[in-house]
């Protein structure tokens, strides 16, 4: 299974699986980003990369995450933007000035939390290799290990 995600400047990002079973690929249209990645607990629209000129920032307050302080940052999508998430919060560590969580929110309700784990420097890079993403209405949780990054 592979996902090909292309980032574009002015408009959403193309998608496309690969399955090798089957030996084709799909497009992910863009009505079907909120739906689950595969059975997992993640969205297609949660492997994308985000634009940061897409969204408003607010620093919101400061608060501790697996006992590193962190900045909580909220970020809205502009009203361009169509998104599954209205809102989301994110916390960056002050250490190394890496994620460690990010929660969405659908109208008011909390939807996903992910949180960054086992933060590594990987060729110069500040990165998680382990990323649990919570699903809060289906009460569900999947675990993405990073083993092998180059």
């Amino acid at each position: 299974m592979a996902l090909l995600v292309l980032n574009q400047p002015d408009r959403s990002s193309d998608q496309w699986t690969w399955t090798p079973a089957i030996g084709r690929d799909r497009r992910i249209a863009m009505q079907d980003r909120s739906t689950r990645f595969f059975g997992t607990d993640f969205s297609f629209e949660d492997l994308e990369e985000r634009d940061v000129d897409q969204s408003d920032f607010t620093l919101v307050g400061e608060e501790a995450v697996d006992g590193a302080a962190c900045w909580r940052i909220e970020f809205r999508p502009r009203a361009a933007r169509s998104l599954q998430y209205n809102r989301r919060f994110l916390w960056i560590r002050k250490d190394n000035y890496s994620a460690a969580r990010v929660e969405s929110y659908i109208k008011d309700q909390l939807v996903p939390r992910l949180n960054y784990r086992q933060i590594e420097r990987v060729q110069n890079v500040w990165t998680a290799r382990l990323l649990r993403m919570e699903d809060l209405r289906r009460k569900g949780k999947t675990v993405m290990r990073l083993e092998k990054l180059e």
